[in-house]
């Protein structure tokens, strides 16, 4: 099944969207006789307000605001999102905002898509039961045809589900890692802020923090068309994360502790990792064969020795493009390369920007958050 990587211009990116039969806005047609298309937004307690508002604001303003803009009269609304919960009744989302729902998931009526927000709980706890009714519901409403779009740590549920076995996915950076020691069938990929795969595409995933505006304009573009989704962008002042989530991740800072061996290791590469043969050291630290070192290694965090020593240094580069105005072939010696051409490299691998544009973007947002007072 073909996937798509969403790392393209908001335009370029929506109309991979747009197909045969998506309604145009503005077109020649009776908008007032078309039903606006069902969207149904997930609401649990472990979600946040923002999230389930802000899908909801966008969705619900599809068709209607921009006309109401150039012309000073609404449009015929496009799109109604529902929100849906387990229960009936007004329910409390984890950062104390009281929602009202529409529909327990018993009553809610046929819907396009399922939008399913973050959830709020660490990575290293387990999910496995918390969600039993959600996930059912989940796995009922893709096997009768709908598109289910998570944003962020939502892609969990997903997996929990088992409708990720097999195909492409992402998520929030921070859960990356525990969605691949928890579904090694799933394949993750965390450098992307957005991922279509499944039966039809109809499995629809965006990366961390505000992503799920990505997420929401996608939807747009698929259910009305990309006129629409730019209309939402141009009014919202929404700008397409274009260079996915890579650039923002950070090292998880919770050490794994199931395997004391390998804690140990962590422990003593987190001083060390400039070594300039840190594998070799961790092998002999750990009194282990460097194969045998690799297998535990992987199985407990998700990484290679190598992997996890390249992941450190190359935090520790960003925090010092960020910070300061040293030279990048310094940087790369300060984080434990002598070949600043090979640190160059890894770095866009990883990153998907070189170090001059990761200082560019991240030293001036960095500035700009620190204000005037701290330059």
């Amino acid at each position: 099944m073909a996937t798509h990587s969403i790392d393209s211009n908001t335009g370029d990116t929506l109309a991979q969207a747009d197909a045969p039969g998506h309604r145009q806005i503005g077109a020649k047609t009776d908008e007032s006789a078309i039903a606006p298309i069902p969207v149904a937004i997930l609401v649990f307690p472990a979600a946040s307000a923002s999230v389930i508002f802000g899908l909801y604001d966008l969705l619900l303003s599809v068709g209607r605001d921009w006309p109401l803009i150039v012309s000073g009269q609404a449009g015929p609304q496009a799109i109604r999102p529902l929100l849906v919960a387990a229960d009936s009744g007004p329910l409390t989302v984890c950062n104390g905002v009281p929602v009202s729902i529409d529909y327990a998931l018993a009553d809610c009526p046929p819907v396009a898509v399922v939008c399913v927000p973050e959830v709020n709980i660490p990575p290293s706890e387990p999910m496995a039961g918390l969600f039993d009714r959600e996930i059912a519901w989940l796995t009922q409403r893709y096997q009768a045809g709908a598109t289910l779009a998570a944003s962020c740590s939502g892609a969990m549920l997903l997996a929990e589900a088992g409708l990720l076995d097999g195909h492409d996915a992402t998520t929030h950076w921070a859960y990356c890692a525990t969605l691949r020691q928890r579904f090694p069938k799933v394949n993750v990929h965390g450098q992307r802020s957005l991922v279509c795969s499944g039966d039809g595409q109809r499995l629809i995933m965006a990366g961390g923090g505000t992503s799920w505006l990505d997420l929401t304009l996608f939807l747009i573009a698929r259910l009305v068309s990309v006129e629409a989704a730019m209309q939402v962008a141009r009014l919202n002042l929404i700008d397409w994360h274009q260079i996915g989530q890579q650039p923002y991740a950070r090292l998880a800072q919770t050490r794994q502790v199931e395997d004391a061996l390998i804690a140990r290791c962590q422990v003593w590469i987190a001083e060390h990792y400039r070594s300039p043969a840190p594998v070799t050291a961790m092998a002999r630290l750990s009194a282990l064969g460097e194969r045998s070192l690799n297998r535990r290694f992987k199985a407990a965090t998700g990484l290679s020795p190598l992997e996890y020593v390249h992941t450190l240094r190359l935090e520790e580069a960003k925090q010092m493009l960020e910070a300061g105005d040293q030279p990048v072939e310094t940087i790369a010696r300060n984080v434990g390369y002598e070949d600043a051409g090979f640190f160059n490299r890894l770095f866009q691998r990883q990153v998907k920007l070189t170090p001059a544009q990761y200082r560019k973007h991240f030293r001036g947002l960095r500035l700009s958050l620190n204000g005037p007072a701290r330059r």
